[in-house]
């Protein structure tokens, strides 16, 4: 009867430690947040060096509600082809779509527009926007 309550003990505590194991098992790794696709995109875009403006370019980043780019950035061509920045650039943009349907955000819907970029000190740097309405000087 005792041995008979050992191999029931074991067995049970055999298929136990089996399950404990499968909940062990690691997840598969959660989507990369805002946040940190945002700071995988600075750390793929600090080599802004140029020797003249036509290696100077403009992505746009994140996404509006109503659609669009919330903002650019400048980039350089010079050592890079920008495939991996501009992938990060979408999987964010993408994510940021993702964020504002399920958290039902809402926009103001106004367009931004592409500032341009241009080598400036040996550096890529998004151009100055212009004032929309600029005051009268008269």
């Amino acid at each position: 009867m005792k041995t008979l309550f050992r191999l029931r003990s074991l067995r049970l505590a055999t298929a136990s430690l089996f399950v404990l194991t499968a909940c062990a098992v690691a997840q598969p790794p959660a989507p990369d947040t805002t946040v940190s696709l945002w700071q995988k995109i600075q750390s793929a875009n600090t080599n802004l060096s140029c020797d003249n403006s036509s290696q100077c370019h403009t992505l746009g980043v994140g996404a509006k509600a109503c659609g669009g780019p919330e903002n650019y950035i400048a980039w350089s061509s010079k050592n890079s082809d920008g495939s991996q920045l501009k992938a990060l650039v979408e999987q964010h943009a993408a994510a940021r779509r993702a964020d504002d349907a399920r958290e039902h955000m809402m926009s103001t819907c106004s367009v931004i527009s592409d500032p341009g970029a241009s080598c400036n000190a040996g550096q890529c740097v998004l151009n100055s926007r212009p004032l929309l309405n600029p005051p009268n000087s008269q």
